[in-house]
C-alpha cells in the first residue's frame, strides 16, 4: 500500500474536518509529484463538507471560488484552496461546465479530472494513495492518458488539449493512442479557450526541461495551426542546420537550448519567436536557401503574435528588441560607435539577455555557442559603458539650443540627434561651446 507523507500541520487541517464528521484528500499534482520523486510545494485539495460547512469550521475562510465549490482556509499560518466533490454538467462553451453538483462521493468527484496521473489522491489522515483509475501504472510507464472517453473529455475542456502537451513536456510522457488521436480530431476547439490562458499553458510548456516534447505534440496534433499558424508554417520550409532540416524543428532545438541552461521566460519566448518572419523571407539562390532580413520580419510578426496572445507590453518590448537584434554578429574591427549604438538599440538592461539569445541560436545552429566572439563584445561594451551614448548624456539639451534660436519643434529634436550621432563617435566632442556652434551650422544649413 503507498502512501504519501503528511506534514504535520496538514494532519491537523484534517483533525478539524474529522471532528465534524467529514473527510480530506489532497488530490493531483502533490501525490503524482512525491511518486515521481519531484518536489511540489502546491498542494490542492477535496473534502465531503460543503463550502458552507468548511467556512463554519476555521476562523477565517476566504470564498475565492465559492460557486464552484472552492474556499482558501487560513490555517496555523498557511492557506489551503479545498474544494468540495463535485460533478459537473456540459460544457456548452468547450472551457467551463454549465453547471455544477455537489457530491459526497470521492470516486465521482475523480471521474471528472483530466488525465489519470492528476486523479491520484491521498487521505490526509495516514497518506494512504487512492488510485481509481490506475494513475500509478501510467506513472510507472510514462503516458498520460484521459479519464474514461478521450473525446468526451476533451470535447468538454479545449484546455486540456494544451494541458495533455504540457504534461507529456513536463514529465516526459507520451499520450496513449486514444488519447491522442482524440486531441488532433478536437484541435480546433482550441479557438473556444482564452488567449490568456493559452498564452499561460504555452508558457508552462516553454519552462520544462524539454519544451520541444509539448510543442512537437501541439504541431503534430493540429493545435499550433489554431494558435500560432504563422510558426507552424515553419515546418515546410527547409533548413539546413544542427539536427534540423526545416525552420520549425530549429526552433524546438534553439528552445530546448534555452531550457537546458535555464534561461528566462523572455529567453524562451524569444526562442520560439526569432525565426517566424523566416517564410515571407526565402529566397531561392541556385542551391542555396535565404532569409534576408527575416531578424525584422520575425519582430514584426512576433509583435503580432505576442498582442493575439495578450502578452504584457514589458514582455513585448523585451522579445521584439531580441529577435531584432538575434542576428548580431560582433568583428573585431567594430568601432567603439558601432558598439555604443547596439547598446543603444538593445538597452543595457537586456544586454545578458541577448547573450543568450545568440548562444541558444548558434547552438540549435552550429552545435555549440561562439563563447569567444561574445567575450569580445561584452569586454568591448564594458570598455565604452561610461562614454557618452543617449541624449542625457549630452553637453546640451533643447532649453540650451532654444536659447541660441532654435525653435521649439521636430528641427531641434533633429538636430539632438544629429549632435548625439557625432559625440557616439566622438566623445571628445561633447563640450557645450562645440556641441552649441555645431548645432548652429546644422540649423543654419538645414
Amino acid at each position: 500500500m503507498k502512501r504519501i507523507p503528511i506534514p504535520r500541520t496538514i494532519r491537523e487541517l484534517s483533525d478539524v474536518f474529522i471532528s465534524n464528521g467529514h473527510s480530506l484528500y489532497v488530490v493531483g499534482g502533490a501525490v503524482r509529484d512525491y511518486l515521481l520523486n519531484t518536489e511540489n510545494n502546491d498542494w490542492d485539495f477535496c473534502t465531503d463538507a460543503l463550502p458552507e460547512q468548511v467556512m463554519s469550521m476555521f476562523k477565517f475562510v476566504v470564498p475565492t471560488g465559492i460557486n464552484h465549490g472552492t474556499v482558501t482556509v487560513h490555517f496555523k499560518g498557511g492557506e489551503y484552496e479545498i474544494t468540495t466533490f463535485r460533478t459537473e454538467g456540459n460544457y456548452s462553451d468547450k472551457r467551463h461546465p454549465d453547471s455544477v453538483s455537489f457530491v459526497t462521493n470521492l470516486e465521482e468527484d475523480l471521474s471528472r479530472r483530466d488525465f489519470t496521473v492528476n486523479a491520484l489522491a491521498a487521505d490526509c489522515t495516514n497518506g494512504i494513495i487512492i488510485d481509481l483509475f490506475d494513475g500509478i501504472s501510467d506513472l510507472k510507464n510514462g503516458v498520460i492518458r484521459a479519464i474514461g472517453d478521450p473525446y468526451q473529455r476533451f470535447d468538454e475542456d479545449a484546455l486540456r488539449l494544451l494541458r495533455m502537451c504540457r504534461f507529456c513536456s513536463k514529465l516526459g510522457f507520451t499520450a496513449d493512442i486514444p488519447t491522442y488521436e482524440s486531441a488532433k480530431a478536437l484541435a480546433q476547439t482550441i479557438q473556444a479557450v482564452s488567449k490568456e490562458r493559452i498564452y499561460d499553458e504555452i508558457s508552462k510548456i516553454l519552462m520544462s526541461k524539454v519544451p520541444s516534447v509539448g510543442l512537437k505534440m501541439m504541431h503534430s496534433t493540429g493545435l499550433m495551426k489554431y494558435i500560432i499558424p504563422q510558426l507552424d508554417i515553419c515546418a515546410e520550409i527547409e533548413q539546413d542546420k544542427v539536427g534540423s532540416d526545416n525552420v520549425l524543428s530549429h526552433i524546438f532545438n534553439a528552445v530546448d537550448a534555452a531550457a537546458y541552461y535555464n534561461y528566462s521566460l523572455t529567453v524562451r519566448w524569444t526562442m520560439l519567436l526569432h525565426d517566424i518572419g523566416k517564410p515571407s523571407c526565402m529566397k531561392k539562390i541556385g542551391n542555396f536557401t535565404r532569409f534576408f532580413g527575416h531578424d525584422i520580419e520575425s519582430e514584426k510578426i512576433a509583435l503580432e503574435v505576442m498582442k493575439e496572445l495578450k502578452f504584457s507590453n514589458a514582455m513585448q518590448a523585451d522579445v521584439s528588441v531580441l529577435i531584432r537584434n538575434h542576428m548580431v554578429r560582433y568583428k573585431d574591427d567594430w568601432t567603439d560607435g558601432a558598439v555604443k549604438r547596439l547598446i543603444n538599440r538593445v538597452g543595457v538592461q537586456r544586454l545578458n539577455m541577448l547573450y543568450e539569445v545568440l548562444w541558444c541560436d548558434q547552438i540549435a545552429s552550429e552545435g555549440k555557442a561562439r563563447l569567444e566572439e561574445t567575450d569580445k563584445l561584452r569586454k568591448h561594451i564594458e570598455r565604452v559603458l561610461d562614454q557618452p551614448m543617449s541624449l542625457k548624456d549630452l553637453a546640451v539639451n533643447g532649453e540650451d539650443l532654444m536659447e541660441i534660436g532654435i525653435p521649439k519643434g521636430p528641427e531641434l529634436g533633429k538636430i539632438l540627434s544629429q549632435l548625439l550621432d557625432m559625440v557616439i563617435d566622438y566623445p571628445t566632442l561633447n563640450d557645450r561651446e562645440t556641441l552649441l556652434r555645431q548645432a548652429e551650422s546644422l540649423f543654419n544649413t538645414k
